[in-house]
């Protein structure tokens, strides 16, 4: 296990069996033969499936769902991955990217069964952290400029299985792909709504994506937390000059 860790930075709890354990284990092999699809193992990293969701559980969550959107079109350009290691540099830093694009590499191999992986996800993730998960992928899918109608669907399929309404899906939407209601579908309101409810949307939004909700995910994802924060206050911000709301 200690390679996978150094590769995923602070262990593994729940991640360590199911659909997502299979996947490491059919790339890792006898290294980490204790992961099987369906079992989950006690080791000397005190495995604990109801410690919540470690920051390795993100990452590796992170990665093969990342894979899954890749390949969503049939097709891995050289260009796709190219995206994905300045997106992963972005976020985590040469030192760690390195180790994870090696491993992504190795993920991008397999079939990934998307069903049984979010529903693992949503078993054992807690809610601001898919929340969390949904955006990095937006952010990847959109990394090239340009969102593939085939990846837009794997994310909405994605949103869906980890248990995000249509209208969580919608908003994170809005925050990479604008058009002329985005600000209001970042805040899930309609154009109709009063100016009190744009303020309780707002306040809403501001709890339920703020950032201290996965500050337990390592100070990794503290950048990617901070910029989503940023976007519901800009959306917020239009809105009020739009309305001249004080």
């Amino acid at each position: 296990m200690a390679f996978l860790n150094k590769i995923l930075g602070a262990g593994l709890g729940w991640a360590v069996g199911g659909p997502i354990g299979g996947i490491l284990g059919l790339i890792f092999g006898s290294m980490v033969d204790s992961m099987k699809s369906g079992q989950y193992v006690a080791d000397s990293d005190s495995v604990n499936m109801a410690s919540g969701t470690r920051p390795g559980d993100f990452s590796v969550s992170l990665l093969i769902l990342s894979a899954a959107v890749m390949k969503a079109d049939g097709k891995l350009l050289r260009s796709e991955l190219d995206y994905v290691k300045k997106f992963f540099v972005l976020q985590f830093g040469e030192s760690i990217a390195e180790d994870r694009i090696k491993l992504f590499k190795e993920i991008l191999k397999q079939d990934i069964p998307v069903a049984p992986v979010c529903g693992q996800i949503k078993q054992y993730m807690d809610y601001p952290s898919r929340l969390q998960l949904m955006h990095y992928l937006f952010g990847l899918a959109i990394a090239d400029n340009h969102v593939d109608q085939l990846e837009l669907s794997v994310l909405k399929e994605v949103a869906a299985l980890m248990g995000l309404p249509l209208q969580e899906f919608e908003s994170l939407k809005a925050m990479f792909v604008k058009d002329t209601n985005a600000a209001y579908r970042i805040l899930e309101i309609s154009e109709t709504a009063t100016d009190e409810e744009v303020k309780k949307a707002y306040r809403t939004m501001a709890l339920k994506h703020h950032p201290d909700k996965v500050a337990h995910l390592g100070d990794e994802v503290a950048h990617d937390a901070k910029e989503k924060f940023q976007k519901i206050n800009e959306a917020y911000n239009e809105i009020k000059r739009a309305r001249g709301i004080n």
